[in-house]
């Protein structure tokens, strides 16, 4: 199905639409489809894949190749770790300057045949063929009658797929390879149009940086769960520690603050800033490019190192002057940035105490 968004680009303009300080400002959206078709080839084929990482919930793997010997296969989704042994299908992209014909198919039709032909690869389960100026009709047309196709493949076969397949020989159709094309399942062969393309690629990480439109709204925060997990136990650890500095004794435990109201208060508090950063680390990982998150709390982290390492009295103030720091650092550069909330860049130092990147207690030298 085709985001509502995408439906959106394409309405016509008038002057209601055209009035709108949003249009005034930066004029009228381009349809993503006739971004696309712009690409340069570099940018065609880092949509390419980064669509790819769209596939990964459908395939045990997937994988993109390129270049000289690739063997016809430039995006393959495994559906084992048998890889090209097993089941696998094929996305086959392509960038020109019109709609793929089917002139512009034949030697990669003839690459499947030959390398499955000679145990390069199983043949694939499908074999998608999709291209930066989208499918044309009449290749549409032929991609829907196997046995049309299958004969136009024969009688191109010399033109385009001879001498096309491979550079250090040619691949006469004769022969057991004729057999073996005679019995191929033509019907693996079909395609993928561009909106289903970008409605794939709306499912990454990339979509928004690379077509705009804002990130998606973001969950709620879920509640420290009440017993403490694993993974939070070294910034408990050093709270714990900075407490017991501040108060000049030993706190083994968060019990052993049930004594101390006004520190219970603030390690709740402290948890749940902890869990407020830990569902915006969730919420990057589905919705902007991989490295996002670790660039924010590189940010926080050099906007509140100066003040962690300052002169504090204790390790329990050197927190609370973090924190506080924390909450003035802006991230403007971040593509988080209309995610984040204060609680966020506080939680966040406690992620960096969690990897021991910021310490609240002094260490002896």
């Amino acid at each position: 199905m085709i985001p509502i968004s995408d439906l959106k680009d394409i309405t016509p303009a008038s002057p209601t639409n055209l009035s709108s300080p949003q249009h005034v400002h930066s004029g009228l959206p381009i349809p993503k489809v006739n971004r696309v078709k712009v690409f340069s080839p570099e940018a065609w084929e880092e949509f390419v894949e980064e669509w790819a990482s769209s596939l990964k919930s459908s395939y045990s793997k997937v994988r993109r190749f390129g270049g000289s010997g690739d063997l016809g296969v430039d995006i393959a989704g495994f559906c084992s770790d048998q890889g090209f042994a097993g089941a696998w299908d094929n996305f086959q992209c392509k960038r020109y300057d019109h709609p793929l014909r089917p002139g512009d198919i034949w030697v990669e039709i003839g690459k499947i045949i030959y390398y499955s032909f000679t145990d390069e690869y199983a043949p694939p389960r499908r074999h998608y063929f999709v291209c930066s100026q989208d499918i044309g009709t009449s290749l549409e047309k032929l991609l829907n009658n196997p046995e049309e196709l299958k004969s136009k493949t024969i009688e191109n076969w010399d033109k385009h797929c001879l001498a096309g397949i491979t550079s250090t020989e040619t691949v006469p159709l004769i022969g057991a390879l004729g057999d073996y094309l005679d019995k191929f399942d033509f019907e693996i062969f079909s395609s993928r149009s561009l909106l289903e393309m970008i409605s794939g690629h709306s499912m990454t990480g990339f979509h928004t940086v690379r077509f705009g439109g804002g990130l998606p709204p973001r969950p709620n925060p879920s509640s420290p769960p009440d017993a403490h997990q694993v993974h939070e136990s070294r910034y408990i650890r050093q709270l714990l520690d900075a407490y017991g500095d501040h108060l000049g004794e030993d706190v083994a435990d968060p019990a052993s603050l049930d004594l101390h109201k006004g520190l219970k208060k603030d390690f709740l508090r402290q948890r749940e800033r902890f869990y407020h950063a830990e569902s915006l680390r969730n919420f990057a990982r589905d919705t902007v490019p991989d490295g996002t998150f670790d660039a924010l709390q590189n940010e926080i982290y050099h906007g509140v190192i100066d003040v962690c390492e300052d002169t504090h009295d204790d390790g329990f103030k050197r927190m609370k002057a973090t924190v506080a720091q924390a909450s003035t650092v802006a991230a403007t550069s971040n593509p988080l940035v209309s995610a984040i909330q204060t609680q966020d860049r506080q939680g966040i130092c406690h992620q960096l105490a969690n990897d021991d990147r910021l310490q609240w207690m002094e260490k002896d030298d």
